[in-house]
């Protein structure tokens, strides 16, 4: 059993004992045997050739042969000369594949494999521990890894434990120290696992060189509730350990890349479905790797079943191009096919064990390219395809499900098809894919699952509203009179609706250039975007569009002038402007034609996306927005881009993949991804179902999308006073009055670190000062950038801007007045100028004047009913959505009750009561939306609005809630529970009897003490 607090040592010892059992040298616990402590033991290596000799020996292999498969081993392992990501993927092949050894001149060459792969059991698994390893030079530092998992004599894993009270980040870095050319970097060429942990938090686990914040935490179902006992349970069983590194393993581009736990088990359980010969689905939501499940799942089967080939099938053309770049990195060779004749080649070729194939070509006539791709590959005559066919489907929930897999079967009907996609499948189209594919693979990995496992950021979500008007009707109605003058009844009619879908594209600039001018406003106001580390992607609603706001960027004077691209589908061709000149003005194709030419001279469209593209993924800088239409909405991975502006009618998948374009991690500074909408695509987001949009989401399971949009404005109010909270208590430690002699003296050491006893602490102190103080300020610029949604006064602001200040500064002095100046991240230079010189503007002018809106525009935008908003599923029947919203109501009342059993009891009689009046139309419609939406913003929270002022906290107004309101006993028990509830005591039965003891010391009623105690456990604050 783990102690808080206790020494590293102590829990490096509970460690091995879970591994090895004890310490007789014998295999024990999970398999491991103990090889005994080794920090004075000399020429400690990452081969240990005493411990590898024996066991090549024992395999059957010659001493001779020994000998030479050693020494290429060793040779391999050395890193002279090479980056350590190349010596370490040298070495992995060596490992993985063996090395051929010849006996002797002209006898055939031995495989020798170093490690039984298919065996763990088979193999030599052993545990040192304080292994001191020598610098590589004389002057060089020497470290000691805690533990080192040694197979057959072969160092594959590394382990830095540290105490409970100690964050697992500080054995992250001291881990990543290790690898540094100054240290032992040369040990690490072998290593392909490396772990941190201590009991707090559990194990994060990385391959080589991986930066801290993408370390990775296990997840997986187990009844041990000990965090580090439950992942070295887990992840260290020699099975488990070498299954990792052989089958979940990749060097992808320059980044050695070990599964996620989500990626793990997809493949684990496609490998089941396989066995079967039975398809599916494989759901992992966006950002969460569905290309690399691909690649381990396709290695796996191409390896496992010699006459196994995969051809992996996408419709987007930056698909097709990411899937070959992503199997080409990891080392697999692709075929790509350029056309159905050359997709049936490949498929008669068993040479090409991967194939790619585009479902049809991007393009304007994609349907047509779709149905002639088909045509091409049911009548080709190149012969029939070869092997055992295993086809991946990627973005399965689109056309693939359709006339394609149809085709495919025509074609392979023995293949086992495998559905990839990232988004939840449409209720309308769940039929079809099952009936296509087969049931789900595995557990579907949720958005909301990622974002909790941080895979990837959340979402927060900003409507703007730009109305349309038009000023001067009548005259519109006499310019078109005068135009059409002498034209029949039926000629105006035409001319009306060609003119009025043109104006929409050429006549509308007003409203496009008040977008712009938000954006350009945006790039200066936003801390991430204006100090170039993010950048911003614009969904403009067609091609004509996407030129237009081009034009106004480049003309704007701002700083996104130089600093934006557009990319779309369009070609240049002249063939397409043959016959548009009349002589009136320009034409639509004309507008884009000539822009394009503008824009690009010479360079070919291919050119001009690759570079614009490259320098928005690796200079944000120098690239801050990209301008697109339907291109890069799917398939494009860019860490930077963190705002999307959405300018276009969008729903269900198209609208969830766009989004998600900005939810990928990309370091501390970007905590979410932000959408922000001129469409109205989600206009009820305030509304009863946060999470259930009728609107966006009204064709999809509520579950599939849960947890998928926090409304932005009343989480950027919590976080605020959540992070003032933390600030202010990190500072009540300081002693008064709070001075610089205070503060240096409680944070750092001014007589310096070798004569304070306190200097470890105060290492952690500074570490959490660090972090607390950058998360106030971030959370701040994020309101102060946009007051006006804030429910703050600008009284408070003005006094949280004082302490955002106050605690920068404290910060900075501390980071040079402690030496750790070098070490510490740089504040963002952005945020800092927005701090120090923000100034209030306000709100844009949402009101275009559009003296020459199209009739056609005037009849869209005016006239439609209320109710006519509604999507048409939700438009059949108005009693529908309302059932919709109470049943989520009432599902979230009864998810939440054990929370706060009182509280959602009363929350129950409120819904009944709403219900019921609604059904006798004692209250309208609109009335009945705006109370519900009310009771569910009160039911998220967890509790009403009516308490005391000493009742703050969540806990308290639980307590409060299940206590009958009674003041002086909440705030009692709460102070007990405080004062005496031991870190981690959910699970422990020692600990949650002391928690239940304090209880009986304050409430007398028994049935009082069993009720709180249920209430307490379910509050996350205790």
């Amino acid at each position: 059993m783990s102690i808080i607090g206790e020494a590293e040592r102590r829990a490096q010892i509970r460690v091995i004992d879970l591994l090895c059992g004890d310490k007789s040298g014998s295999p024990g616990g999970l398999g491991w045997r103990y090889l005994g402590d080794w920090q004075t033991r000399e020429g400690n290596a990452n081969i240990e050739e005493e411990l590898l000799r024996p066991w090549l020996l024992k395999r059957g292999y010659g001493p001779e042969i020994v000998t030479q498969a050693i020494t290429r081993l060793k040779r391999e392992a050395r890193i002279d000369g090479t980056k350590l990501y190349e010596a370490n993927q040298g070495f992995y092949e060596m490992l993985r594949y063996g090395v051929a050894v010849a006996p002797g001149p002209g006898e055939a060459p031995v495989t020798v494999r170093f490690i039984d792969w298919s065996d763990p059991a088979a193999n030599d698994a052993g545990v040192a521990e304080e292994v001191a390893i020598k610098g590589k030079e004389a002057k060089a530092w020497n470290k000691r890894p805690d533990l080192v998992l040694y197979v057959n004599g072969i160092a594959l894993g590394t382990v830095e434990l540290k105490k409970s009270t100690v964050g697992v980040g500080e054995g992250i870095r001291q881990t990543l120290d290790n690898q540094r050319p100054e240290f032992i970097r040369h040990f690490f060429t072998t290593v392909q696992i490396t772990f941190a942990g201590n009991d707090s938090e559990g194990l994060r686990y990385a391959p080589i060189q991986t930066p801290q914040p993408y370390w990775l935490a296990w997840k997986e179902e187990s009844e041990i509730t000990a965090r580090l006992d439950r992942d070295v349970n887990q992840m260290m069983a020699p099975a488990r350990f070498l299954e990792l590194i052989h089958d979940f393993t990749l060097f992808d581009g320059g980044i050695k890349k070990i599964a996620r736990p989500n990626q793990y088990f997809a493949v684990k359980a496609a490998q089941e479905r396989v066995r079967r010969h039975e398809g599916g689905i494989i759901w992992q939501t966006q950002g969460s790797g569905k290309s690399l499940i691909m690649v381990m799942l396709a290695r796996w089967l191409r390896e496992t079943l010699p006459d196994a080939r995969i051809l992996v099938v996408t419709d987007r053309k930056e698909l097709d191009g990411q899937i070959q770049d992503v199997f080409g990195n990891t080392g697999d060779k692709v075929r790509r096919a350029r056309s159905g004749n050359d997709l049936m080649a490949a498929l008669a070729d068993p040479t090409d064990r991967v194939v790619c194939s585009l479902v049809h070509k991007f393009g304007k006539r994609e349907e047509n390219e779709m149905t002639e791709l088909i045509s091409d590959i049911q009548n080709a005559k190149i012969g029939a395809p070869v092997g055992d066919f295993y086809v991946f489907i990627d973005e399965a929930h689109r056309t693939q499900s359709g006339k394609l897999a149809r085709a495919m079967r025509q074609v392979l009907p023995e293949a086992m098809f495998i559905g990839f996609t990232g988004t939840p499948l449409l209720r309308s189209d769940k039929e079809t894919s099952l009936e296509t594919f087969g049931p789900y693979i595995g557990k579907p990995y949720r958005f909301d699952e990622a974002v909790e496992d941080g895979v990837v950021l959340d979402l927060r979500y900003e409507a703007r509203d730009i109305d349309q008007r038009i000023s001067a009707p009548d005259k519109i109605d006499a310019w078109f009179e005068v135009k059409t003058k002498g034209l029949t009844p039926i000629a105006k009619a035409t001319l009306k609706q060609r003119w009025g879908t043109l104006q929409r594209v050429l006549s509308s600039r007003d409203r496009l250039e008040q977008i712009a001018n938000d954006i350009i406003m945006d790039m200066e106001m936003k801390p991430r975007l204006n100090a170039g580390m993010g950048n911003a992607m614009l969904v403009a609603g067609s091609i004509p569009e996407a030129c237009k706001f081009f034009e106004i960027f480049r003309k704007s004077g701002s700083v996104l002038a130089d600093k934006c691209a557009i990319v779309t589908s369009y070609k240049r061709v002249a063939s397409e402007i043959t016959g548009e000149e009349t002589g009136m003005g320009e034409t639509e194709k004309q507008y884009v034609h000539r822009v394009y030419t503008d824009l690009l001279g010479e360079t070919s469209e291919e050119d001009y996306e690759e570079e614009a593209l490259r320098l928005f993924k690796k200079e944000p800088g120098r690239m801050k927005l990209l301008i697109v239409v339907s291109r890069l909405l799917t398939g494009f991975d860019a860490p930077t881009a963190t705002y999307i502006y959405v300018d276009k009618q969008m729903r269900d998948h198209s609208l969830f993949q766009a989004i998600c374009r900005v939810n990928r991690l990309d370091g501390d500074d970007k905590d979410f991804g932000y959408i922000v909408d001129y469409k109205d695509l989600f206009r009820n987001i305030e509304s009863a179902v946060d999470d259930y949009t009728s609107e966006a989401f009204d064709a999809f399971d509520k579950e599939d999308v849960e947890g998928l949009i926090t409304d932005r404005a009343e989480q950027a109010d919590q976080d605020l006073r959540d992070a003032r909270d933390v600030w202010l208590g990190l500072m009540d430690a300081v002693e008064q009055p709070k001075g610089d002699d205070e503060i240096f003296a409680y944070f750092s050491s001014p007589q310096g670190i070798e004569k304070d006893p306190e200097a470890e602490e105060k290492a952690r102190r500074r570490q959490a000062l660090y972090k607390i103080s950058g998360r106030y300020a971030r959370v701040y610029a994020n309101i102060a950038a946009e007051p006006e949604g804030s429910g703050f006064n600008d009284l408070e602001l003005s006094e949280y801007r004082r302490e955002v200040e106050r605690a920068i500064g404290i910060r900075d002095a501390v980071r040079l007045h402690s030496g750790d100046a070098v070490d510490m991240k740089l504040y963002e230079p952005a945020m800092r100028h927005l701090i120090d010189n923000y100034i209030r503007a306000d709100d844009s002018e949402l009101i275009s004047h559009l003296d020459d809106i199209s009739l056609i525009d005037l009849v869209e935008s005016k006239g439609a009913a209320a109710e006519e908003d509604l999507p048409p599923a939700s438009k059949r029947k108005r009693e529908n959505v309302a059932e919709a919203i109470e049943n989520n109501v009432r599902r979230l009342i009864i998810e939440e009750t054990p929370v706060n059993p009182r509280f959602y009891e009363k929350m129950s009689e409120l819904l009944t009561d709403l219900v019921r009046k609604r059904r006798e139309e004692a209250i309208e419609y609109a009335e009945y939306l705006e109370r519900i939406a009310a009771l569910v913003r009160d039911a998220k929270a967890g509790h009403g609005g009516d308490y005391p002022c000493s009742i703050k906290t969540v806990g308290q107004k639980a307590l409060f809630d299940n206590l009958d309101g009674n003041e002086t006993l909440t705030l009692e028990v709460d102070q007990a529970v405080r004062d005496t509830a031991p870190f981690g005591w959910r699970g422990n039965k020692m600990r949650e009897r002391k928690v239940r003891r304090c209880l009986e010391h304050v409430l007398d009623d028994p049935d009082a003490v069993e009720g709180i105690y249920e209430v307490l456990k379910n509050q996350s604050e205790y």
